[in-house]
């Protein structure tokens, strides 16, 4: 999904992003294509360091297409495409993560395991499976939960008190 955004599937003065399609390594090349699911389609709230760097890496992409006489950025121009409008490969963005990992010694990991790790982070926060499911693009909570069920606590003693408060008014 990262691979296939355009620069016109951001809101940044909303601070959200549309996920419309998704981008696809082939034998034949790369494929454009509809998420996976209709829950797939779907707007996402970024946080406002995410706004930031978005921001930052627009002016960086502007900057330099105007200094090479490319023009202005076009609205269906891919994010993380090149200089010329071309869509990233999945392993290119793959690579990118890759170096920029080692160049700053983080511990190696996976670029689509953050995609857990920001679903590990949500559940941690307290955010109903709902919330999660939809942001990861899941068809149905349920298979949110099928994948990150250990991550949220079993509080059956907090249930329990909630249905004293509730039968109690």
């Amino acid at each position: 999904e990262i691979a296939a955004l355009c620069w016109s599937d951001f809101d940044l003065d909303a601070a959200t992003v549309r996920i419309e399609r998704s981008l696809e390594q082939t034998k034949e090349g790369l494929r454009i294509k509809p998420p996976k699911t209709a829950a797939g389609r779907r707007t996402v709230s970024l946080p406002s360091f995410a706004v930031k760097a978005v921001r930052e890496h627009r002016r960086q992409q502007l900057e330099l297409r105007l200094a090479l006489g490319a023009g202005a950025l076009p609205a269906d121009m891919p994010v993380f495409g090149d200089i010329e409008g071309n869509w990233p490969t999945p392993y290119s963005i793959t690579d990118r993560w890759r170096d920029a990992i080692k160049s700053r010694n983080i511990p190696k990991v996976t670029f689509h395991a953050l995609r857990h790790s920001h679903a590990s982070a949500l559940i941690a926060a307290g955010l109903d499976v709902v919330t999660v499911s939809h942001r990861l693009g899941h068809a149905s909570p349920a298979l949110t939960l099928s994948v990150y069920s250990h991550l949220f606590a079993n509080n059956d003693e907090a249930a329990a008190t909630a249905i004293d408060d509730a039968l109690a008014k």
